[in-house]
């Protein structure tokens, strides 16, 4: 939707770069710090130097989709179409072992590379310039201002896992999970979607991030769309949450249960029990 909406793309693309041009030397700091690159992370099944692969990986790709310089789909990506959270966990499993030896050798180095030069190559193109991402699936294309928020949304949650991991400080600004969550989520929703869950479901989701954004999540019969802003309509489940939270359950970090228990996010509306149906119908790797 348009600035008159209630936001100017422009100005939120500027200011989501500003935010992931302070994150990048800061999870590079992260990794660089990390005492022991074997250690566990955040994520029970990824080492530190696994985080550092990954996100090797990912900064690579959205670069190279202006660049070309990586070549190496056919090493990476699955063989077939298949579910999105089954076609994400293969493709970070195969580009942690392509990039595992750089991450080992420089750690964080590459990431701090190879996110100012996505900045870099970016500065000035349009929000709406076309990114191609085969890794979401096949003819997969997002617009510069979803690429930069899904690259800050990876950034931030990383960084984080990161700091858990190896106990050093970090944390997630509201602010900029704001960002993370109006840039990155209604592309990043509706593609995880798990379409099989979805079939015969009709359920409107109204999310207002506390501060912004707002989102309308819409699911029928097998697809969703999410919509940021949107005109008045009825819904079956409002859903207010804190944005650190709200994106720490998009990536599967915290529960949406445990983020209601410890009052960080609240249902309401006609159904409010309906709320637990939005993280099962929207998978995550």
């Amino acid at each position: 939707m348009g600035a008159a909406a209630g936001f100017d793309p422009a100005v939120e693309h500027e200011r989501t770069r500003a935010a992931l041009r302070a994150a990048v030397p800061r999870l590079a700091g992260l990794l660089r710090d990390a005492p022991d690159g074997s250690a566990p992370s955040g994520l029970p099944e990824w080492t530190v130097s696994d985080v550092d692969a990954h996100l090797c990986a990912v900064y690579l790709a959205y670069c190279s989709a202006f660049t070309g310089e990586f070549d190496g789909w056919d090493d990476v990506l699955p063989s077939r179409e298949g579910p999105f959270a089954e076609r994400i966990t293969a493709v970070n499993a195969k580009a942690i072992g392509v990039f595992a030896e750089e991450a080992r050798a420089r750690p964080g180095d590459a990431v701090a590379e190879r996110g100012e030069a996505f900045l870099r190559i970016t500065e000035g193109l349009a929000p709406d310039t076309p990114v191609p991402t085969p890794w979401y699936g096949g003819g997969v294309v997002l617009t510069l201002a979803a690429a930069t928020g899904l690259m800050l949304s990876e950034t931030l949650v990383h960084g984080l896992d990161v700091a858990r991991g190896a106990r050093l400080p970090g944390a997630i600004s509201p602010d900029e999970a704001r960002l993370a969550i109006g840039q990155a989520f209604p592309a990043m929703m509706p593609m995880a979607l798990d379409v099989a869950k979805a079939r015969g479901v009709r359920l409107a989701f109204d999310v207002a991030v506390k501060g912004g954004p707002r989102l309308a999540v819409v699911v029928e019969d097998g697809a969703a769309t999410v919509t940021r802003d949107a005109p008045p309509r009825s819904y079956d489940c409002r859903i207010t949450a804190a944005p650190v939270t709200f994106l720490l359950i998009g990536f599967r970090r915290v529960p949406l249960w445990k983020a209601i228990a410890r009052g960080r996010l609240r249902a309401g509306g006609r159904r409010p029990w309906l709320a637990t149906r939005l993280t099962e119908l929207i998978a995550s790797p």
